[in-house]
């Protein structure tokens, strides 16, 4: 990393996440329960999300008050310094509401638009994930890769679903028609950790649609810059209406399909 400001924003991006790691996996209630709702009922906020992100926000302000922030449970500020902080305190709350281990924190820094830092921290694996644009993907130190490309009939895909029904049955239909062309799916709940999961050749593949940028920020450069292709619809980048991430050689066959398939909408 030649540009002297990657490695700070990295170091408090690290140290945001781990405090916010810990917060979670030792401060959670014996009787968590529900703060909020979203979308539906069951997109769910917890006490422990809020809490979380109140902890990164604060962190990050103290040492660089004049970087804005977008995060996931309402922080949102301009900033001025063309530093923006892109915060998920806990992605997979239903996960952490049940009581199962997929769920991690997810932070992601860039700067005038372009992601250049994420760390996705996944208290119950023990394990945090980071990458610096260019500098490589790492787990704990141990650099990540991608993992080659099998056929797409032999390939591992993971995906998410909606909390909003209607949209849920159209993305269960895009799940049925996609399985018989696949080795099969996976559905682990938490985006950050799905696309972490590509970065570190546990899965060939994964996409969703409806994500928010806090969810795939730090996982998407996490996987890139393992060696995989991410993108959205054919020539977009990853939104809301379509997040893809997988080897390069299941890459193209997969978004061609997802794109036959009308995964980008509802």
């Amino acid at each position: 990393m030649t540009d002297p400001l990657l490695p700070e924003l990295l170091a408090l991006a690290l140290e945001a996440a781990r405090r916010a790691g810990a917060l979670l996996r030792d401060g959670r209630p014996a009787d968590l329960g529900v703060a909020a709702t979203k979308s539906s009922p069951i997109d769910v906020v917890t006490e422990m999300d809020i809490a979380a992100e109140k902890l990164i926000t604060g962190f990050l302000a103290e040492h660089r008050p004049d970087d804005g922030v977008l995060g996931e449970e309402g922080s949102a500020t301009e900033g001025s310094s063309g530093i923006r902080w892109v915060i998920d305190p806990l992605d997979g709350t239903v996960n952490y509401l049940y009581g199962l281990p997929t769920w991690a924190v997810s932070i992601a820094a860039e700067r005038d638009g372009e992601t250049v830092v994420g760390v996705v921290e996944a208290p119950m694996r023990r394990e945090t994930y980071r990458a610096v644009l260019g500098g490589g993907a790492f787990a704990n130190d141990v650099p990540l890769r991608c993992r080659p490309a099998p056929p797409l009939d032999e390939a591992l895909v993971s995906t998410g679903f909606n909390y909003v029904a209607t949209v849920r049955t159209h993305q269960a239909d895009v799940a049925r028609r996609l399985i018989p062309r696949l080795r099969d799916i996976r559905r682990g709940g938490s985006a950050a950790i799905d696309l972490s999961d590509v970065a570190a050749g546990r899965l060939d593949g994964y996409y969703e649609r409806g994500l928010s940028p806090w969810d795939f920020a730090a996982g998407d450069l996490i996987a890139r810059e393992a060696g995989a292709s991410t993108g959205g619809r054919p020539g977009q980048a990853p939104s809301g209406e379509l997040t893809i991430a997988a080897s390069p050689g299941v890459f193209e066959p997969l978004q061609a399909l997802l794109e036959d398939f009308g995964a980008w909408h509802d």
